[in-house]
C-alpha cells in the first residue's frame, strides 16, 4: 500500500517537471552588430501550453544600460494545437559604443507555495561607430556642391496664380479709376456749361428768400452774399477769391483785366462794408443791406457774359470792366 502511493506521488511529480519543461524563452535582436543610432527590433518569445498561467516581465525604459527602448512592446498571442505562443516585440536603439550582453529574460509561474521562473539564453548586441574613414589611398576629391533641384509645375502653379490675381485687380481697378475720372469730368463739365451768373442770380434770389436779416442773422447775410460774389468771381473771372482777402480780391480782379470803375466800386463797397460787419461788429441798418443785395445783384448783371448758339459773345460792359 505505501509502494502504490509512493509511485502516484512519483507520476505527479514527474508529470509536473514534465509540464514544466514545455515552456520555451527565447530572446534575440534583429542583428548582433548595428550602427550607433540604428534602429534594430528585440523580441522575447514564449511557447508554452495554452492552459497554463505565466506572467511574462516588460521592461519599461531601457534593457539595460545604454540599450534605450523607443516605444511600448508590440504583443502578438497564437494558438495552435494546444499550444500559446506569445511575443513582445521592442523597439530598441543605441547611441554609445560597445559590446552589450543582456542578461536572460524570464517567465514566472505563480504555486501556492513557490514561484517558479523559466529563462532564456543570454543575448548579445555590438553597437559601432560608421567606418567612414576613407582607405588610405583612395583619391580625395572637392566637396560636391548642393545639387539645385528643377521646379516644378506645383511649385510654380501658386506664384503664377497670385502674379494672375495681382494682374487683374490691377486692371479692374485702373478701369474703375478710369470711368469714375471720366464722370468726374463730366460732371464738372456739366457744370461749367452754366453759365456763372445764372448760378449767381439763382444763390442771389436763394439769399433773399431766407430773411435772414430780419432773424437777426446780419453777419450769416453778409456772409453768405461775399461767398455768392466770390464764387462768381472766380467761374467768370478766373479769380479765386474764397482763398483770398479783400484786398487780394481786387488786386487779382484788376490783373485779370477788370478795370477800375463803377462796377469795381460795387464790388469793393459790398467786400468792405461785409468785412466790418464781421469783424468790427458793425451793425448796417435795413436800408443798408437792402442796398448791399442790389449792387450785388447789379454787378452780376452788369459783368455777365451772353451765350448765344454755343458761341459766348463778351458784353460790351465786360471789355470796359462793366458799365461806367
Amino acid at each position: 500500500m505505501i509502494r502504490l502511493i509512493y509511485s502516484v506521488l512519483m507520476f505527479f511529480v514527474l508529470l509536473s517537471n514534465v509540464k514544466g519543461q514545455d515552456v520555451k524563452v527565447t530572446a534575440a535582436f534583429d542583428s548582433s552588430r548595428i550602427y550607433i543610432g540604428d534602429q534594430i527590433k528585440f523580441k522575447v518569445t514564449v511557447d508554452q501550453p495554452a492552459d497554463l498561467q505565466l506572467t511574462i516581465v516588460s521592461f519599461k525604459d531601457s534593457l539595460t544600460k545604454n540599450i534605450e527602448i523607443l516605444s511600448e512592446p508590440v504583443i502578438d498571442t497564437t494558438k495552435r494545437d494546444g499550444r500559446m505562443i506569445i511575443e513582445h516585440n521592442y523597439l530598441i536603439t543605441s547611441f554609445d559604443t560597445g559590446y552589450y550582453q543582456l542578461p536572460p529574460v524570464y517567465v514566472e509561474m505563480q504555486n501556492d507555495s513557490d514561484v517558479k521562473r523559466f529563462y532564456s539564453d543570454y543575448t548579445f548586441l555590438e553597437v559601432v561607430y560608421p567606418d567612414i574613414a576613407p582607405p588610405d589611398n583612395a583619391d580625395i576629391f572637392d566637396i560636391i556642391a548642393p545639387y539645385k533641384a528643377p521646379l516644378s509645375l506645383g511649385e510654380i502653379l501658386p506664384w503664377l496664380l497670385t502674379v494672375l490675381i495681382i494682374c487683374a485687380l490691377a486692371y479692374f481697378a485702373f478701369r474703375l479709376y478710369k470711368k469714375y475720372k471720366k464722370q468726374k469730368v463730366d460732371e464738372e463739365v456739366i457744370e461749367l456749361l452754366e453759365p456763372a451768373h445764372i448760378i449767381a442770380f439763382r444763390e442771389l434770389e436763394k439769399l433773399k428768400d431766407e430773411n435772414l436779416c430780419r432773424q437777426g442773422e446780419i453777419k450769416l447775410y453778409y456772409t453768405k452774399l461775399t461767398e455768392i460774389l466770390r464764387q462768381y468771381l472766380e467761374n467768370r473771372f478766373g479769380v479765386n477769391s474764397l482763398e483770398l482777402t479783400t484786398d487780394e480780391t481786387l488786386t487779382m480782379l484788376l490783373q485779370s483785366g477788370f478795370k477800375k470803375n463803377k462796377n469795381y466800386d460795387r464790388l469793393k463797397n459790398i467786400l468792405e462794408v461785409a468785412d466790418m460787419v464781421k469783424f468790427a461788429k458793425y451793425n448796417p441798418n435795413t436800408s443798408d443791406n437792402e442796398t448791399c443785395f442790389s449792387e450785388a445783384w447789379n454787378f452780376v448783371d452788369d459783368t455777365k457774359s451772353i451765350v448765344n448758339e454755343n458761341i459766348t459773345v463778351e458784353n460790351d460792359k465786360i471789355s470796359e470792366g462793366g458799365a461806367e
